[in-house]
């Protein structure tokens, strides 16, 4: 099955070691995310680093599960990737970026997602998953402006 992709890109009128270290902290998350997905940290709350693991649990479609997120690159404060190694994906990798611009930082995020199942898999993206993943960035776009500085969207 190919590859799903994911992008956003956001400025934000913070320097860029500010945003970055609001991203490292992996509390901030739960923040980010919509309620609805009931989104918490279940591991403690620890400094992000290479090779660090965070277990989350979610409500997806429904159902409760626990995605935990293997941190594979981290280099301050210019980017981080968080992949997962159990969740409801067959695959999940999200590189975030962070440029300085215009005395602001460009927040990027790349996402290459698989779904499980096959057709079924394809069928609920088309139905609800790509809408559903579309409402948690617009949501996580709001929010960085409101808890970190104002925002302005640069890709939908």
């Amino acid at each position: 099955m190919p590859d799903h992709v994911l992008q956003s890109r956001v400025w934000l009128g913070r320097p860029r070691a500010e945003v970055f270290a609001f991203f490292a902290d992996p509390t901030n998350l739960v923040r980010l995310t919509p309620p609805w997905l009931g989104f918490r940290l279940l591991t403690p709350a620890s400094p992000m680093a290479a090779f660090a693991v965070f277990d989350y649990g979610i409500r997806w479609l429904g159902l409760p599960l626990r995605w935990r997120a293997f941190i594979r690159e981290y280099d301050p404060p210019g980017h981080f990737v968080d992949v997962q190694v159990r969740g409801p994906y067959h695959k999940w990798e999200h590189r975030h970026v962070f440029l300085e611009e215009r005395g602001g930082t460009w927040v990027e995020d790349y996402v290459r997602y698989q779904l499980r199942l096959g057709p079924i898999g394809r069928s609920l993206h088309a139905l609800v998953i790509g809408r559903q993943l579309a409402a948690i960035w617009a949501y996580r776009r709001r929010r960085m402006g409101e808890l970190i500085a104002p925002a302005l969207d640069a890709l939908p």
